[in-house]
């Protein structure tokens, strides 16, 4: 690695001083780049006001998309390559030069100053090695300190004199601190990363990782790789980023805007079915009943059972004519609709049209001409809707929902075979000791979560639901079956990124497998895969956390920390708060973010203790400034959270916090696997034994 020392005279004597003149050059570039946009005038281009604000909004983005951000390097490597990429390899030809970055630069000529890392010709300088140089001569990385250019690094790929080494600009990098929000990862990463980065547009993938192997990370970069390789069809389509809540979303927030993407919504799984306000809680028991993708089929018979066959013939009268269809005529109409398992909304919505066109059937055979607004006329006849309505009557889901949870008999009706006596009565409402007073009206229930999953499934049963392009799944491990359905319903057409640790599963009907779990998804041929090396979590602190993996996770493959640096760890006994806010002011003297994590019924002690102490703290997903870098954290908050530092309270009581003891031990794993630098365990109880 190379750094300045002495100040040079001349910038073509010194490789930093060049480098440093190229950045600046490429900020102005990007400057001129946005002067640009904001000069231009529409008034001339537009036909009208609708396509002047479509224009407007698309030249806002722009701009936001150009902006230079002071403490953003432009770009963070240089390639080298020994001939110019497409070009044929003729002896004697010259190579070409690019620097990658965050997005692309180009001079007032159109020349490439800058060039996106998503671009074909960035790729070796993810993946080109000493086997394989991927025609590169030379690959340089650049350090940072704020926006400055500080240092660089040259690794000569295709000399064969020169040993494969690990960067220490890159472990730099990886271990820099972090304060604020999430970052991006484009400088650093690695080979089998980046694989999944650029995966096909048209393919699902499915990522299990470990504590701080970045799989949400490469999500989220995957997404920006998608929307660069595949910009107009995603624009029409959509992308969605999901997480497990707000804190966690917020959290991650800026990362895509970094990389200049900012037209992609976020949101958890609460937030896609939200049709009714949620304002009750289910037991374990019955949460897991409701998860379960057998109620897909008891709400499928339950709506289908509004339908029945007609008793009698119809009769349309138009001006002095009659005209009749026999019963089983209209039956077979049905019966049709239903062997074609179409929406139940849609096929209610085709009945008319067929009675209709029977009916025109009737007229032409008598010598009548009728065309296609008759038959509109006879499809919104009286007669013919009110026979619909009998046969096919309309159903609202929440109704639907709200009458399965709250008469026995009609649950029983549609859930026999599929549920269990003992499991109907988990989920009514009506029960003695089930905690719900049967409800009067939609409005009037207190639905849960888990009911609000059911209404969904319903109202897609109803009509169809609206597909997206790509969806992005994190903590995918913690959904349900159910949850999987909603969030698969999302992406029919489109394809997905499944994020998840199984190890890292909190909830009592969390993933088992990922092939179950692509099944429920609607994604079953997905592509699985697993990151092993670990970035984020010290040597020390991911040995120490995995000795609970054959508790939690039999058969999962730990994490291997790739980080040179061990960290620091240390379990500490205490006898009470004061030493755990002692803990937290000896880790707040490092540079950094510290977070105190903690059973949540401990949060409320904790809190009193660090503000008697004169210590500021922030909730999760609050941003650290300089002033207050401490965040207090709910162990069930934890996860996708990362500080440079942890101290983690009382391990005995995140573990009894828990319904079950698998459940207590994987939230145990989470909350250890949170710290990139160190970790202080404290604790005045006895260690969990599978610690020991």
């Amino acid at each position: 690695m190379s750094t300045p020392s002495t100040p040079s005279t001349s910038v073509d004597d010194d490789p930093l001083a060049r480098e440093r003149a190229h950045l600046s050059s490429s900020r102005r570039a990007l400057r001129a780049m946005r002067e640009d946009v904001e000069a231009l005038d529409i008034s001339d281009v537009t036909a009208n006001w609708v396509n002047a604000r479509i224009l407007e909004r698309q030249m806002g983005e722009r701009i936001k998309a150009l902006a230079d951000l002071s403490d953003t390097p432009l770009f963070f490597g240089r390639l080298d390559y020994l001939h110019a990429p497409g070009a044929e390899r003729a002896e004697g030809a010259e190579g070409e030069q690019f620097y990658i970055g965050r997005r692309h630069v180009h001079d007032g000529d159109g020349d490439p100053m800058v060039v996106d890392w998503r671009a074909p010709v960035s790729q070796p300088f993810y993946r080109a090695s000493k086997k394989d140089p991927m025609d590169v001569g030379l690959r340089r990385r650049f350090g940072y300190t704020g926006g400055d250019l500080t240092a660089y690094e040259d690794e000569h790929l295709s000399d064969p004199a020169e040993t494969a080494r690990t960067s220490k600009l890159l472990q730099r990098e990886i271990e820099r601190p972090r304060v604020g929000p999430m970052r991006d990862i484009v400088a650093t990463i690695q080979p089998e990363q980046d694989e999944i980065v650029r995966s096909g547009l048209g393919g699902t993938v499915c990522v299990q990782g470990g504590p701080g192997t970045g799989k949400t990370a490469v999500g989220l970069h995957r997404v920006a790789y998608l929307l660069y390789a595949h910009r107009e069809r995603l624009a029409r389509t959509g992308t969605l980023v999901i997480g497990p809540n707000r804190s966690f979303l917020h959290y991650i927030e800026q990362v895509l805007p970094a990389l200049g993407e900012l037209a992609v919504r976020q949101g958890t799984v609460d937030d896609l079915v939200a049709h009714v306000e949620v304002r009750g809680t289910d037991d374990a028991a019955a949460a897991m009943v409701k998860g379960d993708a057998r109620m897909a089929e008891v709400l499928r018979r339950a709506l289908y059972s509004h339908v029945s066959m007609p008793g009698e013939p119809l009769v349309v009268v138009r001006g002095s004519r009659r005209w009749r269809l026999p019963a089983y005529e209209i039956e077979e109409m049905v019966r049709e609709l239903l062997d074609r398992g179409i929406r139940y909304g849609a096929a209610r919505e085709a009945l008319p049209q067929r009675i209709a066109h029977a009916v025109l059937v009737q007229m032409e055979r008598s010598g009548e001409a009728p065309d296609d607004r008759v038959q509109d006329a006879v499809a919104r006849n009286s007669a013919v809707k009110a026979a619909v309505k009998e046969v096919w009557p309309a159903v609202e889901p929440a109704k639907l929902v709200l009458r399965l949870l709250t008469d026995a008999d009609f649950l029983a009706e549609h859930a026999k075979g599929v549920l269990t006596e003992d499991e109907q009565k988990t989920i009514l409402w009506a029960l003695p000791g089930s905690g719900r007073r049967p409800a009067r009206s939609v409005k009037a229930a207190r639905w849960s979560a888990a009911d609000a999953v059911l209404i969904d499934e319903a109202t897609d049963l109803v009509e169809r639901t609206h597909s997206l392009g790509h969806v992005v799944l994190d903590e995918a491990q913690d959904l349900s079956p159910m949850q999987y359905r909603a969030v698969g319903r999302r992406c029919t057409t489109g394809s997905a990124t499944v994020l998840g640790d199984l190890a890292q599963g909190t909830t009592p009907w969390a993933t088992r497998s990922w092939q179950e779990a692509l099944g429920h998804l609607g994604k079953a041929e997905a592509v699985i895969e697993e990151l092993t090396a670990g970035f984020r979590v010290p040597t020390d602190v991911i040995t120490y956390a995995s000795r609970l993996l054959p508790y939690i996770a039999p058969g999962l493959t730990p994490v291997a920390s790739v980080r040179e640096n061990p960290g620091f760890f240390d379990l500490r006994p205490v006898t009470g708060t004061a030493e755990v806010v002692a803990a937290c002011e000896e880790l707040l003297r490092n540079e950094g973010s510290t977070g105190l994590i903690a059973a949540d019924a401990r949060i409320p002690e904790l809190a009193e203790a660090l503000t008697a102490s004169g210590i500021g703290f922030l909730a999760p997903g609050e941003e650290t400034t300089a002033e207050t870098r401490l965040t207090l954290v709910p162990a069930s908050l934890a996860k996708g959270l990362e500080y440079d530092y942890v101290v983690l309270d009382e391990p005995r009581a995140v573990v009894d916090g828990e319904p079950d003891e698998r459940t207590g031990l994987r939230r145990l794993y989470v909350a250890l696997t949170r710290a990139v630098s160190g970790l202080i365990v404290t604790h005045a109880a006895a260690l969990p034994p599978q610690l020991a």
